[in-house]
């Protein structure tokens, strides 16, 4: 293909993306609405609309009200068109946990359970999604969520659960299932999930640190960046339990978090460390380590280090269930869209 076809091809895309936007913010949408909000023509936008309806991706309801014309057509978008499904797997304390839920593309939870393993493995992934596929035959993409290094949004490499490790579980169900399949780091989705939750009013206001001090496992992070996901050139971004906290290994990092005063005293350097190098807007402390008597202590330290200006707001956010779900859906859902995006210019 040519580059012109090839960018026409990209503008196509681009622009079925603009008016599926469009329908997913509105109640209902005709070709002058769809026309008004995306900038297109209202040629274009019925074009696009024709092949939306054609594919059952839109439906079409009554027809508004007539002022003496033609009645204009109304569209809405059709959020079942197909669903995704949703899995995410923890362990804790050798019991390990899958979360799945099935969802249309508007978020709606059609379908959710967790259950507790003594082991967890591909099969035991593989077999949940092809009795959830069996059951929902409108999934079209899966998304998985685990804790640990994930390359090329398919492959993990080190996992907290052993049995993952350096297993390339995208590829893997991909050819087993023929479906969109992504694979995303447990903190990053907890992080993503989280911020879409937020009524931000800035740019500034989408920077955001999520932070995990587990009893029986390293500390870890997500980070939020201008809206998005900091992954680093090799996915390796918000692995804070490499911090140089005095040459010690991870497995004694572990070991140490039961002192109270040594847990404080790595929390605080976490946190200090984040806030020199990232900025954020905002830190949020997750874990069954962390409590709420410990905040004032952790402001007080940071004020010390880092001029009040810079100390974000820090908060305690014990049970992040709700945001690592809402954070899988999200990506698990945007999978399925054209992977062209328009940014705000930076100034």
């Amino acid at each position: 293909m040519d580059n012109i076809s090839a960018k026409t091809m990209m503008i196509k895309k681009l622009n079925i993306e603009l008016v599926k936007e469009a329908l997913i913010e509105t109640d209902y949408a005709t070709k002058l609405t769809i026309s008004r909000i995306t900038g297109l023509s209202v040629a274009t936008s019925g074009n696009i609309l024709n092949e939306l309806l054609e594919r059952k991706e839109v439906i079409e309801i009554d027809t508004e009200q007539s002022n003496g014309g033609r009645p204009a057509r109304r569209f809405v978008y059709n959020f079942d068109y197909c669903h995704v499904l949703c899995i995410h797997v923890d362990c804790h304390q050798d019991i390990f946990t899958l979360y799945y839920a099935v969802v249309n593309l508007g978020g709606k939870i059609l379908e959710e359970d967790s259950k507790e393993l003594k082991q967890l493995d591909y099969e035991t992934i593989a077999a949940t999604a092809e009795k959830l596929l069996a059951k929902f035959t409108l999934i079209k993409a899966i998304g998985i969520g685990v804790p640990g290094v994930v390359i090329d949004n398919e492959k993990i490499l080190a996992c907290d659960i052993a049995s993952l490790a350096d297993v390339p579980l995208g590829e893997k169900l991909k050819q087993d299932f023929e479906v969109e399949v992504i694979v995303k780091n447990d903190m990053n989705l907890k992080a993503i999930g989280f911020s879409k939750q937020q009524h931000y009013e800035s740019e500034r206001e989408k920077n955001i640190a999520v932070v995990n001090f587990p009893s029986d496992n390293c500390i870890g992070s997500g980070i939020i960046l201008d809206g998005h996901v900091l992954n680093g050139s090799t996915n390796f971004a918000g692995e804070v339990s490499f911090l140089p906290f005095d040459k010690r290994s991870r497995e004694h990092q572990i070991r140490e978090m039961v002192d109270p005063d040594k847990l404080f005293l790595m929390m605080v350097k976490t946190i200090l460390s984040l806030i020199a190098t990232i900025n954020p807007n905002m830190i949020v402390l997750t874990g069954d380590l962390v409590r709420e008597e410990m905040l004032e202590d952790i402001y007080a330290q940071c004020n010390k280090t880092i001029p009040k200006e810079h100390v974000p707001k820090i908060i305690i956010r014990n049970d992040m269930v709700h945001d690592y779900m809402q954070g899988l859906i999200a990506v698990t859902v945007d999978s399925l869209s054209c992977d062209i995006e328009l940014v705000k210019k930076r100034r």
